[in-house]
């Protein structure tokens, strides 16, 4: 895929001088893409906000309501219209941004039937996550599979899709929190158009590989937001 044919979309939100660090980092090197970014920021700091405008293709706005979906939303709300794909992804994935991102989007296929492009991870790099995260995860995963019919890593985060889907994501609710992404993958299956993975050498950040209580309750939450995400792409109607 040629990257002239993409923008992407994103949210922050930092909270604390070591989360700011890393983001800085992240966004240094998604910069370094060079295409248009859309940011929808959830409350970050003056300073933080003044860096990533700093940048010239960034462009930043205040989210009007915060939130996983409603920023990304917003994010996509504001991009122009002519853009073929959208590049979301999650902001901290330094690492994916430095090493694997221009790859990625370069084996991309890009012709007009492409819904969904997954960068995934191998099973070497999918194995250095927490075991919980893990386990959470593959249910995740099979259930998409469920549906779609192609067992992937649908969960690592970063996609491409086909700009004609975003116009299904109109009736999303807040609550519908991380289970936006896998409505749109099942969506797009339905609408005939094809979901396709490339797998990725992406393990797990060193700081990021033990869990606690606090983190297996958040899993579980994104579990539960994810499993209905599906199950809504199966009743929705579309034309």
């Amino acid at each position: 895929m040629n990257k002239d044919h993409i923008v992407v979309a994103t949210l922050t939100w930092v909270r604390d001088a070591q989360e700011e660090q890393l983001m800085r980092e992240a966004m240094q090197h998604l910069a370094e893409l060079d295409v248009p970014v859309y940011i929808t920021d959830g409350g970050s700091g003056k300073e933080f906000i003044e860096y990533l405008s700093g940048f010239p293709k960034f462009s930043v706005f205040k989210a009007n309501e915060a939130g996983v979906w409603p920023q990304v939303r917003q994010s996509l709300q504001a991009m122009d219209e002519s853009v073929r794909f959208v590049l979301y992804t999650e902001p901290d994935k330094a690492e994916f941004f430095r090493s694997s991102l221009k790859e990625f989007i370069l084996e991309a296929p890009d012709s007009d039937q492409v819904g969904v492009v997954l960068a995934s991870r191998s099973q070497d790099a999918f194995a250095t996550f927490p075991a919980f995260q893990q386990h959470t995860e593959t249910t995740i995963n099979r259930c998409c599979a469920e549906v779609i019919s192609r067992l992937f890593d649908y969960t690592y985060g970063p996609f491409l899709f086909n700009r004609k889907l975003i116009p299904y994501l109109s009736s999303l609710e807040k609550e519908i929190g991380w289970g936006w992404r896998p409505f749109l993958f099942c969506l797009a299956h339905r609408l005939g158009y094809s979901v396709e993975s490339l797998a990725q050498e992406v393990p797990c950040p060193v700081d990021q590989r033990e869990d606690d209580p606090k983190e297996r309750i958040y899993r579980m939450r994104q579990l539960t937001q994810n499993i209905q995400g599906i199950v809504l792409a199966t009743t929705v109607p579309v034309e």
